[in-house]
């Protein structure tokens, strides 16, 4: 289960990334009721869906 918390660590690197309306939308929405920043709440989605990836190769 994806849990939003409040940051721990520092980010450091910059990079610019795109999203679509409706996401961009729906992670601002997010960050507000959360209150998080925009950032840690992009960094905890992107660990999460890191740390749940699976990987093709177990799958066979």
């Amino acid at each position: 289960m994806f849990l939003i918390k409040q940051p721990s660590a520092r980010a450091n690197i910059s990079r610019s990334i795109r999203f679509d309306d409706k996401l961009f939308d729906e992670l601002k929405q997010a960050t507000y009721k959360h209150d998080v920043s925009f950032n840690s709440l992009v960094l905890q989605c992107c660990r999460y869906a890191l740390e749940h990836l699976e990987d093709e190769k177990t799958k066979e």
